[in-house]
Parts: C-alpha cells; structure tokens; sequence
C-alpha cells in the first residue's frame, strides 16, 4: 500500500473513528518527456514573474483571489488552516442513502480508509458492519486541498472505501446532447438486449490495456534498436443492410464467441471487448475506412503564469 496521503477521523454521529487514507488506485500510463527536435535537450517548465522576468521558487509564491485585474487578495496557508469548518480534520458523515440513488457520474477519485491504532478498531467494524446491514451508502463532507468536497463511503471487501464525488451544480445536463426522436421496433430493442446477454461477463478482471502493452513494445524495439511492428491492418467492414440485421448477426458471433470458451475459468474478456468493437463498427454503417491523422507536434514555448494569481 501507498503511503498515507491523509489522517483525520471519521465523524459518525457522536462516534469518531480515526483513520488514515490511502489512494485505492495506481497509475500505469507510460509517461513522455518533452524535448527539442532540434538538440534533443529537455523541455521544462518554470514559474517566471511577469513583473521581472526572473523564476520564482515555490517558497517565494503565495497565494491569492483576483478580485480585479489589478488586485489580489492574498489568503495564507495559516488562514485556510484556522477556518472554522468541522471537516477540517474530520470525514463528516451527514446522511446516508440507497447506493442506486448515487449518479455514477458524480463518482471520482477512490481512497481505502484504514483504521488508524487500536482504539479505532471498533468503532471502525461497526460502521462498516451497520453500512452492510443496512444496504445503504453514507454521504460525506471533508476539506482537502483548501475546498470543502463530497464524498461517498461504502463497502469493498471488508473496508471502507470513500469516494469523491462532484456537488449537484457540478453536473451538466446532457439534454442538449440527445439526438431527435427517432421510431425504434420492439424486435430492434429485445434484439439489442439479446446482444447484451450474449457479451455479459461476470467481472473485468480479464481486459488489459493492450495500447499500453504495445506501446511497451515500441518502446523496448526503439530502445534495442529494432524495428517497431507496424500497425496491423483492419479487417474490412461488410456493409450493413439494416441495423436489425446486424443486431441479430452480431448476437450470433457474441454466442459462438462465448461457446468456445465455455470450459474456461471465465472466458476471455479481450474477445467480448473486440466484440464490442466489430458491432460499433457494423452499427455505424460506414465501410469507408479514414486515415487516422498523426497528433501534430506542440511547440516548446513557455508561457508564464501571472504574478500570484494561481493556487
């Protein structure tokens, strides 16, 4: 596990139980350096004052709220830290609701919550034991990085897991997004359901990141001086006659799929995944193939940031 990246206490009613929080995920992206083409030296990027031109280290910036142009209210870390919220130190649970209430699109970043010493223990069996009994999730309030956020507490094997999640007026509408009202066959739609049944698995554990694994591979044949594969062709799309049709056909390639691995622990989740991909592709009714465009190239100049006008 991480190292802690915070310790406070659960407030629960009357009930504290101190914990310490840990990121519940990690990071595998494979990250890139900037550079120049020209002498390959290294891009970086520095904080310069606008007024005098000269870089700032981080013990010289504070910081401040921009009321105008002109002005700035400069805020310290000792202000922040002696404001009267009761989430200052603590995860303030304040209601707790039906986990299908929560919209999945509020959700955000995971932490674990670990029991912090021995005393905590208790206090820390019994939420997670009534949030089990109750079928329910808890809300919460808690101040991180000088805001004030929501989270959600819930149960994953024997822990308790907060998650982030963004306040009401965080959430766009997607209204303006929905295409016009178009006429959908009930035969349409229990063949899509169908489709769905045929690609269910019974959990994720089998996909992988396969463009990062092949990014590891050009990176380890550019580095042994090999050449790197290139890109294997993509199959040719038949065209498609109707979009029942390819409902239909696409359930029946999911279900042959499916029997062929039929004696596995769980079949191969890569297979559905590519599935998914052959009917995206059949619904879209577009056999012409575009090109995909190389990303262009950014350029290596810097931009400074405004004199104390960033957290």
């Amino acid at each position: 596990m991480p190292r802690p990246i915070w310790s406070g206490a659960i407030s629960f009613g009357l009930v504290t139980i101190p914990c310490r929080v840990l990121s519940a995920t990690e990071n595998h992206s494979i990250a890139f350096r900037q550079f120049h083409e020209a002498d390959g030296g290294r891009i970086r990027y520095q904080k310069v004052c606008e007024l005098d031109g000269q870089v700032v280290h981080q013990g010289e910036i504070g910081r401040g709220y921009e009321i105008s142009r002109d002005t700035i209210i400069e805020v310290t870390d000792a202000e922040l830290d002696s404001m009267p919220l009761p989430t200052a130190k603590a995860i303030e649970i304040v209601a707790f609701v039906p986990a299908e209430s929560i919209d999945p699109v509020r959700i955000g970043d995971s932490y674990y919550l670990a029991a912090d010493g021995a005393v905590a223990a208790k206090p820390y069996v019994l939420l997670r034991q009534a949030l089990e009994r109750s079928s329910k999730v808890a809300v919460a309030k808690y101040a991180w990085h000088n805001r004030e956020r929501l989270g959600l507490l819930r149960i994953k094997e024997d822990a308790i897991v907060l998650h982030s999640l963004k306040w009401p007026d965080e959430i766009r509408s997607p209204e303006s997004l929905l295409p016009k009202p178009v006429p959908v066959a009930d035969e349409e739609i229990e063949a899509a359901v169908d489709l769905m049944e045929a690609m269910a698995v019974e959990d994720l554990s089998g996909f992988r990141d396969h463009y990062r694994e092949a990014l590891e591979d050009l990176i380890r044949a550019k580095a042994e001086g090999a050449k790197p594969q290139g890109a294997q062709p993509e199959p040719a799309a038949a065209p498609v006659v109707d979009l029942m049709s390819a409902l239909l056909e696409s359930v029946e390639s999911a279900r042959q799929a499916r029997g062929e691995d039929q004696d596995g622990a769980g079949g191969d989740a890569a297979s559905v995944h590519d599935m998914a991909g052959h009917v995206e592709r059949k619904a879209a009714n577009a056999p012409a193939k575009k090109s995909a465009k190389a990303p262009g190239k950014k350029s290596a100049a810097k931009k400074t940031t405004g004199r104390k006008s960033s957290a």
